[in-house]
C-alpha cells in the first residue's frame, strides 16, 4: 500500500528554502513577508486568563466550557450579526482552524465517489484535505457553475487567503441558494472576517445571507490574527447543530480538546473588541506603507480589499518576482502555492514588525 504522502503535493514552503537563504544573506537582514503568522504580542488580558488556567490537571471536553460556549454564542450573535438566540449546540471549538480545514473531509466521512469543491486560487490546505479522505478535490471560479453530481462539500472563503478578495453579499446568497438547492454543505472559511479594509465582510450566517437559517451552513473562524493567537491554536466553528453534533461525536472519539487554559483565554479574547481595534490599526498602518511601496516598485496590487496580504503582480513569473525580491532581502510567497492561476503574482503578508516593514519598504525605494 503507497504511503499516505503519496496522495499530497509537494509541501509548498520547502521549494521556498532558496529563496530565504537568498534573502537571509542581505546585510540588513531578511524581512520575510512569506507567512501571515502573527508578530504583536499576545494581549495581556488574554495571557492573564490563560494563567489563571493553568492549574487544570484534568482533562479538558472536546465540547468546551459553558463559559466558552458562551462566549462563542455571544460573539456570533454579536460580531457575525446572527439572530439573538444561537445555542450552545450551534457552535464548537476545534484545535485550531487549520487541524479543521486538513481533516473535515475525513470527520465528515468522505471518500471515493465524494467531491470537494474549493475556489480555484485558495489555500492548499482545502485540496489536502479531500485528497486526504480519498475525495476528489475540485477547484472552481463560479460554485454555481459546479457539477453537483457527487458533490458533498463547497468551500467559501471570504475575505480570500490568498487575494484578499470580499464575497458581496449577493454572491454569498447565490452560492448558499445553489448549495442548498443541491444538497451541498456549505463550509465558510471567515477567519479573515475582522480585517476588512476597503470592503465591510459578511458571514454566510448572517440572516440576509442564510434567511435565518444555519440548516446546510457551517462558518469557521480563527483566533490567530484578530488576537495574535496562531500559538494557542484557537479556533471554532458555528452553523447548522446536525452537523456540528455529528462532528462533535467524531472528536470525542477522537480525543481532539482544546485545551482548558487555551479556552479560557479564547472566551476573554472574544469578550473583548478593544485589542482587535488596536492590532486592526498596526496591520492597517503597515499594509499602508507596503502598498506605496510596492506600487512605487512597479508592482499592481488587485483585490487586496480585506485580510492580511496583498496580492501583488509585476506581469512575469511569479518564481521570477520571488526571486528578484529575494535580493532585496525580502521573502514573499509565490502565487503558484495557491494553484496555477496564481502563477503570475505574489502573496506579500503585512505581519512583520513596523522595523522589518521600514526596512522592506527602503529597499523598495519608498
Amino acid at each position: 500500500m503507497p504511503p499516505v504522502s503519496a496522495r499530497l503535493p509537494v509541501f509548498p514552503w520547502d521549494r521556498l528554502e532558496p529563496y530565504k537563504a537568498t534573502a537571509a544573506a542581505h546585510p540588513d537582514g531578511i524581512v520575510d513577508l512569506s507567512v501571515g503568522t502573527p508578530v504583536d504580542p499576545v494581549p495581556e488580558l488574554i495571557r492573564a486568563a490563560l494563567a489563571d488556567a493553568s492549574d487544570s490537571p484534568g482533562y479538558p471536553t472536546v465540547w468546551g466550557t459553558a463559559a466558552l460556549r458562551d462566549a462563542l454564542t455571544g460573539w456570533v450573535e454579536r460580531r457575525l450579526g446572527a439572530a439573538a438566540g444561537v445555542t450552545h449546540t450551534q457552535v464548537l471549538p476545534v484545535v485550531g482552524s487549520k487541524e479543521l480545514v486538513a481533516s473535515l473531509p475525513t470527520q465528515l466521512g468522505l471518500g471515493p465517489g465524494d467531491r470537494v469543491a474549493f475556489p480555484r486560487l485558495a489555500y492548499p490546505t482545502y485540496e489536502v484535505g479531500a485528497r486526504l479522505a480519498g475525495a476528489e478535490p475540485v477547484p472552481y471560479d463560479e460554485p454555481t457553475e459546479l457539477d453537483p453530481a457527487g458533490l458533498k462539500l463547497l468551500w467559501l472563503n471570504s475575505p480570500s487567503n490568498p487575494t484578499g478578495q470580499v464575497l458581496s453579499k449577493d454572491e454569498l446568497r447565490t452560492a448558499v441558494a445553489w448549495a442548498r438547492a443541491h444538497g451541498v454543505l456549505v463550509v465558510s472559511d471567515e477567519c479573515y472576517l475582522e480585517l476588512g479594509w476597503e470592503a465591510d465582510p459578511v458571514s454566510v450566517l448572517h440572516p440576509e445571507i442564510s434567511g435565518g437559517s444555519f440548516e446546510g451552513l457551517v462558518a469557521v473562524h480563527s483566533l490567530s490574527k484578530r488576537s495574535n493567537l496562531a500559538g494557542y491554536r484557537a479556533a471554532f466553528l458555528a452553523g447548522d447543530e446536525a452537523v456540528l453534533g455529528e462532528l462533535l461525536k467524531i472528536r470525542k472519539h477522537g480525543g481532539m480538546m482544546v485545551p482548558a487554559p487555551v479556552q479560557a483565554a479564547t472566551a476573554a479574547a472574544l469578550g473583548d473588541d478593544k485589542h482587535v481595534t488596536e492590532q486592526r490599526e498596526r496591520y492597517e498602518r503597515r499594509r499602508a506603507a507596503l502598498r506605496s511601496a510596492l506600487a512605487g516598485h512597479g508592482f499592481r496590487i488587485e483585490h487586496s480589499e480585506a485580510s492580511l496580504y496583498l496580492w501583488a503582480t509585476r506581469d512575469e513569473p511569479c518564481w521570477d518576482t520571488v526571486g528578484a525580491l529575494a535580493e532585496l532581502g525580502i521573502l514573499v510567497a509565490p502565487g503558484e502555492f495557491y494553484g496555477a492561476a496564481g502563477e503570475r503574482h505574489v502573496r506579500v503578508a503585512f505581519t512583520a514588525t513596523d522595523e522589518r516593514v521600514g526596512a522592506a519598504v527602503r529597499r523598495l525605494g519608498g
